[in-house]
């Protein structure tokens, strides 16, 4: 690679994985890396990893992490002659891009003019029409009507899909296979568009049937020269948020990847683009060899490690030098696409609980070192409800596909953030499924597959763990008299150490006799179970029933996370309520918060009269809204507040079921 001056400091105006990545690069370029940070994020992995870090305000994003005059102020104030927008926040931002402009810091990006072009469906697909891309057969101009999209949706073709030109993440999005339906969804549609992006534009193309998203990244520089570094699978998605991806496609064959590499060049020519940046294919399953456009994101992936892995490009070390004004010295020869990536995104979400977001203070963690991890997580991170609820990506390398399938479910098997329940063990369930084994994939998999998964209870180990972890806690180092230890010695009957736990619907007593070097279990009623207990750091070395464990285990007040090779488990200690409370009127509810997040809208009133189904709050979590309504007929009390911080299973309101006639 040619040598070219490069920045001496550059600011990463972003925050978790994302901004611990670009710093590794700008670490080994031997460039002073600047970090900016929120309220909620002073002591960060980002931050403790740059040179030097600048608090650009409170934890809302719109107050720090969104705000251009404070990323602007922070780079000028720490000298940075350029910045790495990451992606999210200001990545696609133009007004940004051209403010970097403005004061002469260098945006390791594309022009304003490229971002404002492809940020809009549909002028980007306009832009590409004209340098021969293909394009989903549809309808797409600016300020359609309802009627106009109606009117052109049977020349379209059903099924139809409704897009909204501004914004992403599937929000807006209706697929329509009746034609009755159009004026509905067209409606809605425009609703959901306006509030998440202030443009309620909307176009049309047809359907593509069993289709899959096919991704290609490109390079290019200021001197004319763009390559493309092949594609990526990113089939694999959930309400249209990509969760596992790959290099190279199972699908294409080689004739087909170099026709669609040739596109994404010329998208990107269209608009002169510089930089790293993506143009998004879909491709029906059944016709492999046709592909249509869908949008070009103007900054990094999320899935860039694999590129990277197949490829051995380090796509950081290019934004850097093409920003710098350095010439590209790849010719398009010269990328080969060597084995297959497979890389895993690890949420902050509960799957048994319909994805819904999670949250709290990471107490242990655990990273595999056989694979790569780009993570923003340490010991003492605390995960709200302000940002992304992504934590980290498992990225695993084979000299084939099945190899790095299987790498890749290993290394998830020894990944776990105690303290924050995560979608890992979802993702090890959605890597076993057949079709994805075979690379039969396409964007709807993973949504048919979700009815099939349902959590793996927690085993009889992690009960008799949790228990034996709360007895050593209890046990004295150095007891003066036989009455000070917890062994169950007593003058009469022996008192088992007792403790009650739960996990997921189960719950059970757990008694525990002897010592803990040569202890008894039994839970519940069940047959008596030899066991040996230790600690050493924050590992629990057990044995039971002959068989020894190595469990990593964190606690929290009363609740307890243990982690193996074999899965991660969650339990509580519940205290049995001294008086029993009256039983509630049957059929009355309480509405719980089911994550925790911030009260952001109340619908009724308290004394309202509410039907099942009724709106009645609003939560907001993670860049997500959750509207919960009531599960009965009834007179409604609210117990929270607009603005309210709520956490998990908070009371929110509660309804006291209208009275029913008597048989």
């Amino acid at each position: 690679m040619g040598e070219s001056a490069l920045f001496s400091t550059i600011l990463v105006a972003n925050r978790g994985e994302i901004a611990v990545r670009v710093m590794r690069t700008l670490r080994a370029l031997g460039i002073r890396s600047v970090a900016v940070y929120s309220d909620a994020d002073c002591d960060a992995r980002h931050v403790r990893e740059a040179d030097t870090a600048v608090h650009i305000g409170p934890a809302p994003a719109r107050e720090s992490y969104l705000s251009i005059d404070k990323i602007i102020g922070a780079a000028k104030a720490t000298g940075a002659q350029a910045i790495h927008p990451g992606y999210g926040f200001l990545s696609e931002n133009t007004a940004f891009a051209a403010a970097c402009a403005e004061h002469g810091i260098a945006f390791l990006g594309p022009s304003a003019r490229a971002i404002e072009v492809m940020g809009d469906k549909i002028t980007a697909k306009n832009a590409v029409v004209e340098f021969g891309v293909p394009v989903v057969p549809g309808i797409a101009k600016p300020g359609l009507t309802d009627d106009e999209l109606i009117a052109a949706a049977a020349d379209v073709g059903y099924p139809v899909l409704v897009k909204p030109s501004a914004g992403g993440g599937g929000k807006g999005m209706r697929r329509v296979e009746d034609p009755k339906d159009l004026p509905d969804a067209l409606r809605s549609a425009r609703r959901e568009a306006a509030s998440a992006f202030g443009d309620d534009t909307l176009f049309l193309e047809r359907f593509v049937t069993r289709p899959r998203h096919i991704e290609v990244q490109v390079l290019a520089d200021t001197h004319g020269h763009i390559i493309h570094l092949g594609e990526r699978e990113c089939s694999l998605q959930r309400r249209h948020q990509k969760v596992i991806e790959e290099a190279p496609s199972p699908l294409l064959d080689e004739k087909t990847r170099a026709r669609i590499g040739e596109a994404a060049c010329n998208t990107a020519r269209s608009v002169d683009y510089t930089g790293a940046g993506t143009v998004e294919f879909i491709v029906s399953a059944d016709k492999p060899d046709e592909f249509f456009f869908m949008e070009m994101n103007t900054r990094l992936q999320v899935e860039h490690p694999v590129t990277e892995m197949v490829t051995g490009v380090d796509l950081v070390e290019w934004q850097v030098r093409i920003a710098a004004g350095a010439e590209l010295t790849l010719k398009q020869d010269d990328i080969t696409l060597t084995g297959h990536a497979v890389e895993a995104r690890v949420y902050a979400e509960d799957p048994a609980r319909g994805f819904l977001p999670t949250g709290g203070k990471v107490l242990g963690l655990n990273e595999p070192s056989s694979v790569r991890v780009d993570s923003g997580l340490r010991v003492g991170t605390v995960v709200g409800s302000d940002y992304d609820p992504m934590l980290s990506k498992v990225i695993a390398y084979g000299p084939d596909r099945e190899t790095a399938l299987h790498r890749l479910d290993q290394a998830l098997a020894t990944t776990a953030v105690l303290g924050v329940g995560t979608n890992i063990e979802f993702l090890r369930f959605l890597l076993a499924d057949i079709d994805v084994q075979a690379g039969r994939l396409d964007t709807a998999l993973l949504d048919r597959r979700l009815p099939d998964f349902a959590a793996e209870p927690a085993p009889d180990l992690a009960f008799v763990a949790a228990a034996a972890a709360r007895w050593l806690r209890h046990w004295p180092e150095r007891p003066g008299s036989l009455w000070d230890v917890p062994s169950g010695w007593r003058a009469g009957a022996a008192a088992p150490y007792r403790v009650r736990l739960t996990a997921g619907d189960r719950t059970e007593v757990v008694k525990l006799t002897g010592t803990p070097e040569f202890g008894v279990a039994v839970i519940g009623d069940g047959d008596p179970i030899s066991i040996s207990a230790e600690t050493e750091g924050d590992l629990l070395l057990l044995t039971a029933a002959g068989r020894r464990h190595k469990l990593h285990v964190a606690e929290d007040h009363h609740h307890l996370w243990f982690a193996n090779g074999e899965g991660a488990w969650s339990l509580q200690v519940v205290r049995e309520a001294s008086v029993r409370q009256h039983e509630a009127h049957r059929g009355d509810a309480e509405i719980l918060s089911p994550m925790p997040g911030t009260v952001i809208a109340i619908h009724v009133a308290s004394g309202d009269d509410v039907a099942a189904g009724t709106p009645v709050v609003v939560v907001e979590a993670m860049k997500m809204e959750h509207t919960l309504t009531s599960p009965v007929d009834g007179k409604v009390v609210i117990h929270s507040a607009p603005g309210d911080q709520v956490s998990v299973d908070q009371l929110l309101a509660s309804v006291t079921a209208s009275e029913t006639p008597s048989e």
